[in-house]
């Protein structure tokens, strides 16, 4: 008998208040509240924190605007991500995206380590894959790359594994969120992740 796993429906929230407006992701749907209701706190929190760390509540010239896009919503994963963008004068404004991946049978939030095993050096591992990216894909880059953050930003797309820049993070800011796919098959086969295979046979 095939395995059934709970998917999410998705409905948008709308935060409008004076120079402010943002639309972020509710989960309903879920068969377990306890879950549901948390998973929807922490993408209100990053929501709100985003909305706190690009300083409209200490900037009165500070206008944001949000968005969210649904990265992946099959069978029991759920990657979303948050983009907050501020103005508060000048050439540009500032964007900051956030992303958060969700296990909707457990609630579980994944973390980049948790796609390895634990003997599995990830961080070299994926900062060769992107060394080469950036060379065959002829990135420019504000200074030479050398490795990831242990927690550098990501979300599931497609069944690929996407790592993530923020701006002026890697390379100049009219080149935006800078991405690299790694598709999940290569990572079982070239890491042999058990979790990372079960992501494959999920998604």
């Amino acid at each position: 008998m095939k395995t059934v796993y709970p998917k999410a429906t998705i409905k948008s929230q709308h935060i409008k208040k004076d120079r402010l407006d943002v639309i972020y992701p509710v989960v309903e749907g879920l068969t377990n509240k306890r879950i549901q209701d948390y998973i929807n706190s922490v993408m209100f929190n990053i929501t709100n924190e985003t909305i706190t760390k690009l300083g409209y509540y200490e900037n009165p010239m500070t206008e944001i605007t949000g968005r969210y896009h649904i990265r992946t919503n099959e069978e029991c994963i759920l990657s979303i991500s948050i983009e907050i963008y501020a103005f508060s004068g000048g050439a540009h404004g500032f964007t900051i995206l956030e992303s958060v991946t969700f296990d909707l049978k457990t609630g579980k939030i994944y973390h980049l380590k948790d796609f390895f095993k634990e003997c599995v050096d990830y961080v070299s591992f994926i900062s060769e894959i992107i060394k080469k990216q950036i060379i065959e894909r002829e990135i420019p880059v504000i200074e030479e790359f050398t490795a990831i953050k242990p927690d550098q930003d990501f979300y599931i797309e497609n069944t690929n594994l996407v790592i993530y820049f923020q701006l002026y993070e890697l390379a100049p800011y009219y080149l935006g969120f800078v991405t690299f796919n790694i598709p999940l098959a290569e990572l079982c086969n070239t890491v042999g992740s058990t979790i990372t295979c079960n992501f494959c046979s999920h998604i």
